[in-house]
């Protein structure tokens, strides 16, 4: 993510140094135009231009969504040509309200995680039907959206501590370029080691991207506007001759109607007792993905105030629970702001309006469905290595001096990247805060209302255990 060209409008701590975006000349929006009215285009530093670039940017880095998403669900029984175009619609219009809504640079898009929760542990091992388990997704954005009208999702973002902030961001970085080096194969699991090892070099999909990622460095050290389309673009070319890039016998395809899944959610059935935890598994999980990956993406682009806080948080919550809903109504569950989303940031995009052009590339797949499958995940893995490398920057913000704010940062950090869940490492960093700084004798600088957060982290941590 990192600092646009144009400055931000207040000072923000996490912002390190990304890709500029070019001159913002041209194609700025008439200041009494509608769209400035709507997306304060130029009042944020911004120009239509960049925009355009964040979300084209923004689109492609998260567009294996609608290719991996249905795949796991199909492993769930979900029809997958249904699903395939469920999730379209469903990460469409979940990113154009969010540009619209909140006028926030966000992909919003099914969880993996969530995703595979449902795919191979509710319906795979339990054996709970697919409609049942969307009905479970579904009644935890119901407590989302009541939380959110209360008020308690801002709060707890709110009374979240600065250092916290800080290691969302760095945590998030670097779960970010481990999914990019895992996306290019460049590390693989060792099961014999329970560890990560190096993948094979030799492989065209690797070496295509640390190639890809050596362009993007350069293009981004020379200023070059459109950094990330332009590597995305080279290496998905340079991938056909290579077997890297599949190319369909057709870019174009009618989608299959997505009538099997519309309003099948079983809500009734997902009321039984015991699928509670499961509920609020995802529930929790999500809660502080939501929150750490706004926290950390605003940041990047220079949209947090002088406290670290995102101005206008219930309205992104709002779009956020909403989705979540619908999305389980629809056959896509655990929408959710997506990682990839930094892409925009790192291209400069400030507004919904990246996010209303991101939409669009997303519809426009209900047209050219195939054109999913051309981008290789080697051609995206350059792009999230990049922006995750340097959302490390955020760390130096830590006071690394004081251990109840180092070690709780650190603990966050390192979580996220053990347990392989940023929500568990946020949740972990959260509750190392609160213990830490009461053991120390601090107890005094711990917002009592995080007290009352201790009671369902308790109790999420307690699901966890095997």
């Amino acid at each position: 993510m990192g600092d646009p060209s144009a400055p931000a409008p207040a000072e923000v701590p996490m912002s390190t140094t990304a890709p500029p975006t070019g001159e913002q000349t041209g194609a700025d929006p008439a200041p009494g135009s509608l769209v400035e009215r709507l997306f304060r285009v130029r009042g944020r530093g911004s120009s239509h231009r960049t925009e355009l670039v964040a979300g084209a940017s923004m689109f492609m880095a998260a567009a294996y969504a609608v290719v991996v998403v249905p795949g796991q669900l199909a492993g769930a029984g979900v029809p997958h040509g249904a699903a395939t175009t469920a999730v379209i619609i469903a990460i469409a219009l979940a990113t154009l309200a969010m540009g619209l809504v909140a006028n926030l640079p966000f992909v919003v898009a099914p969880g993996l995680g969530g995703v595979a929760l449902i795919a191979f542990t509710i319906v795979g091992q339990d054996h709970v039907p697919w409609n049942t388990a969307l009905g479970m997704v579904f009644w935890s954005g119901v407590a989302f959206l009541v939380l959110t009208l209360l008020g308690i999702r801002d709060l707890v973002t709110r009374l979240m501590p600065m250092n916290l902030k800080y290691a969302i961001s760095g945590g998030l970085g670097l779960y970010i370029a481990l999914i990019g080096f895992r996306d290019a194969d460049l590390v693989v699991g060792n099961a014999g080691k329970a560890a990560l090892a190096v993948g094979d070099l030799s492989k065209p999909a690797g070496l295509l991207a640390l190639g890809g990622l050596l362009l993007l460095t350069a293009l981004a050290a020379r200023k070059v506007p459109g950094a990330f389309l332009i590597t995305i673009a080279a290496v998905t070319v340079v991938g056909v001759p290579l077997g890297v890039t599949d190319v369909p016998d057709s870019l174009f395809a009618a989608p299959d109607s997505p009538g099997p899944l519309l309003f099948h959610v079983d809500v009734v059935g997902a009321l039984k007792p015991e699928y509670f935890p499961y509920v609020f598994a995802f529930f929790v999980s999500e809660f502080f993905s939501m929150t750490g990956t706004l926290l950390a993406v605003t940041g990047r682009a220079g949209l947090l105030d002088k406290d670290g806080n995102i101005p206008g948080a219930r309205r992104p919550f709002l779009v956020d629970s909403v989705s979540v809903m619908g999305g389980s109504a629809v056959g896509a569950p655990s929408m959710t702001a997506y990682l990839e989303s930094s892409a925009a940031a790192d291209a400069g995009g400030k507004t919904g309006l990246a996010s209303v052009w991101a939409a669009c590339g997303f519809a426009l797949l209900l047209l050219v469905t195939p054109f999913a499958t051309l981008i290789p995940s080697a051609a995206t893995a350059p792009v999230l290595i990049y922006i995750g490398l340097n959302m490390l920057g955020a760390l130096k913000n830590v006071d690394f001096k004081d251990p109840t704010d180092a070690v709780p940062a650190a603990l966050t950090v390192a979580t996220t990247l053990f347990f392989g869940n940023f929500g568990t490492g946020i949740a972990t960093g959260l509750a190392a805060h609160v213990l830490v700084k009461t053991v120390s004798g601090r107890v005094r600088e711990v917002a009592w209302p995080l007290w009352i957060v201790m009671i369902p982290l308790g109790y999420y941590f307690y699901t966890l255990v095997p």
